[in-house]
């Protein structure tokens, strides 16, 4: 097995207003290709624990591996690099820029990266929209799209850069069931097609259930 992430005996505590610890000994692996999801009450940490794989929280006890390389430790600009080239994010916001058509904000993350010229990077952005079926409307300004369809805009922006792992923080909270399920589908479909790595927050529970591995957490710690 090729394991992307693991973290080793992470604490992390909360200092204000009083000291409290918010994660305990969490320890667990994530293989390439699987789709995990992360369930539990608000408040289980769950949320906390994903800003600290993404790598955005770095004020925790333990060890974070992605791809095996250590990342604790790292710099504010290693730490930037490495999420830009290996993880693409899916919040419950799209976080779309509404005044630029959808393949502009596609673009912006391997922009960002600069390692490939504009035209290769719109090519690669036109191929993104046209898995999540948008191809037609790339040129449409964010704002004149449906929520089901911005999502599946910021699906392909995660995606620009061809990252290991895409990170999901309640990736279809703000969505009906039909557009759920459509996103579920289309994280089935980067698992089983492209090998994509996905761990995704989530309150919905059938989502979980489809899902490859459940990780449910209560009061900080792993249950399961």
């Amino acid at each position: 097995m090729n394991t992307i992430l693991k973290t080793e005996n992470i604490d992390k505590f909360f200092h204000e207003p009083t000291e409290f610890q918010v994660l305990k000994n969490i320890h667990f692996e994530v293989q390439k290709g699987e789709f995990l999801s992360m369930i539990g009450k608000s408040g289980s940490g769950k949320s906390t624990l994903l800003y600290i794989l993404s790598t955005m929280d770095t004020d925790y006890k333990g060890n974070l591996f992605i791809d095996n390389q250590l990342t604790t430790g790292l710099s504010k600009d290693q730490l930037a690099k490495l999420r830009n080239e290996k993880i693409g994010f899916v919040f419950q916001f799209h976080y779309l820029l509404a005044e630029f058509s959808c393949l502009r904000n596609v673009m912006i993350p391997a922009l960002k990266l600069g390692k490939l010229s504009e035209k290769e990077i719109e090519e690669r952005a036109y191929q993104k929209l046209e898995i999540l079926g948008l191809k037609d409307q790339a040129l449409k300004p964010a704002s004149k799209l449906s929520g089901g369809q911005q999502q599946r805009v910021a699906i392909a922006r995660a995606l620009i850069n061809d990252p290991l792992i895409i990170m999901g923080d309640e990736p279809t909270g703000n969505l009906d069931s039909k557009n759920t399920d459509i996103v579920f589908d289309i994280f089935q479909d980067l698992k089983r097609n492209y090998g994509q790595t996905i761990i995704a927050v989530t309150h919905d529970d059938d989502f979980a259930k489809k899902s490859d591995r459940i990780i449910e957490m209560k009061d900080g710690e792993i249950l399961r």
